[in-house]
């Protein structure tokens, strides 16, 4: 299931809203949990005990962790709950990849292959691995108190708003909540607005430019205006799509009475790819730093150990996003930048550029980036890198001038518009009145559940991460 369907909007949420707002205190996490499990099992029910499995092994083992009578004891604990979270993320996200890796040196060899049945990935496993990572290494170091009761730290573990593809949450962060939290008129209508404009997001922006960006990455040499135009129309698709689910998430938990991390900043405004990785994803950069970068050494080991951690860390962050050698040198490219910016001096949201160049130049190694991490292999991302430079041809070509939608243009001029906005001027500070308000959230509904109701299925592009 999905958020961007009738079934959500108008069957599952409402439902689970009304018994949610009736049931006693002490009940919520129940409901919570029951309806987690109703949302990710209509995927795949089997794998529900994986969640299950998962979410109590960390709490027990954090358990331990912090009541060990023993340092050793606790240490051990915190070290077999890490082990067990990261095996189960290895053998479903990357025993597929190191099967093939190692057939294809079979293969080149003159061996014969190894015969093993393919694993599916179980959609969500990569945010809820690091949140239970994150949970246990809390609690063994004193940053947060052990979940109080079972109940309440497997409904964080299975929270539908954002189980499938964040934000990454850390249980220290809403400890509090599980305890005490408000429900209100007020709240639960910001959450609404929000997650009408994260739908609309998603409906009308980025499932308008998909089509678009995915006819000219699955061209084989793709001309310059044509690897351009797919490079930025997939730039703003990804966006759109994962900020929307994002706001999404973030309306839904309003509803519920929790206040989860923002997840984007404007991240296109960025002058630097150091900023950019302080807008984009937040939650998961944070927890890079805060999990891998400083434990690591951080910056407090020399220069060149900070530049090595910096690789480290980004090439890590992106093979978390997937099975595949383009989500490493994608990973690779940005910690390079990044390396590369803070040998030159770049720091925080520091610039090393000139300041008429610093968002223009970001922003195309950003673009850059992203064809790798779209791209179905890395042949492909260089036939696209080929294409951006000329080397295939200039002009956008009859096969596909016919095939851009004009629909398609205004869409990605409307995206950029919204997205690249001066840095001074927030869509958020603009101020109307709240009928108008009412009015004009009721009209993006519409629009919104209109285009719904003529696409077809069209799911989140983080859902394959």
């Amino acid at each position: 299931m999905i958020f961007s369907t009738d079934l959500f909007v108008f069957l599952f949420l409402p439902v689970f809203l009304a018994i949610y707002y009736v049931t006693p205190w002490r009940g919520k996490s129940y409901v919570i949990l029951a309806a987690s499990y109703l949302f990710y099992g209509w995927w795949r029910y089997e794998y529900l005990l994986l969640i299950f499995a998962m979410s109590t092994l960390s709490f027990y083992t954090a358990k331990i962790a912090h009541h060990g009578s023993t340092r050793r004891m606790r240490l051990g604990a915190m070290w077999f709950g890490i082990g067990c979270d990261l095996g189960a993320l290895l053998y479903f996200k990357y025993c597929n990849f190191f099967v093939d890796n190692v057939n294809g040196i079979l293969t080149f060899s003159g061996s014969e292959h190894w015969d093993v049945a393919r694993v599916l990935l179980p959609i969500g496993i990569s945010f809820h691995t690091f949140q239970s990572i994150s949970y246990v290494i809390d609690v063994y170091r004193g940053d947060a108190p052990p979940a109080r009761r079972l109940v309440d730290f497997l409904a964080f573990g299975a929270l539908f708003p954002q189980l499938i593809a964040g934000p990454v949450l850390r249980y220290k962060d809403l400890a509090d909540q599980f305890v005490s939290r408000t429900h209100s008129p007020e709240l639960v209508t910001r959450g609404v607005y929000r997650f009408l404009l994260g739908l609309a997001m998603k409906v009308l922006v980025a499932d308008t430019l998909a089509p678009l960006a995915d006819r000219i990455f699955a061209l084989p040499a793709p001309t310059l205006w044509e690897s351009w135009l797919g490079a930025l129309a997939y730039s703003f698709q990804l966006f759109f799509d994962f900020a929307g689910y994002s706001g999404m998430a973030i309306g839904l938990g309003l509803m519920m009475g929790f206040h989860f991390i923002e997840n984007f900043d404007r991240p296109y405004i960025s002058r630097s790819i150091t900023e950019f990785w302080q807008r984009w994803h937040i939650s998961l950069s944070t927890w890079l730093r805060d999990y891998l970068y400083i434990p690591l050494g951080g910056n407090r080991h020399g220069k060149v150990r900070t530049y090595v951690n910096l690789m480290l860390t980004m090439l890590l962050g992106g093979f978390w996003h997937g099975a595949n050698w383009t989500f490493l040198l994608w990973g690779a490219w940005h910690g390079g930048l990044m390396a590369f910016e803070r040998a030159l001096g770049a720091k925080g949201r520091k610039s090393i550029w000139p300041a008429a160049v610093a968002l223009p130049l970001t922003f195309c190694l950003v673009v850059i980036g992203w064809v790798m991490f779209r791209a179905s292999s890395v042949s492909a991302a260089f036939s696209m890198y080929a294409g951006m430079i000329g080397l295939n041809g200039i002009a956008i070509t009859p096969e596909i001038g016919w095939q851009i939608q004009r629909s398609e243009i205004l869409v990605l001029v409307l995206a950029m518009g919204l997205c690249l906005l001066p840095r001074g001027l927030k869509l958020a500070d603009i101020r109307i009145h709240p009928a108008l308000q009412s009015l004009t959230y009721s009209l993006l509904f519409i629009v919104t559940l209109s285009r719904m109701v003529a696409q077809s299925f069209s799911p989140f592009l983080y859902f394959q991460f």
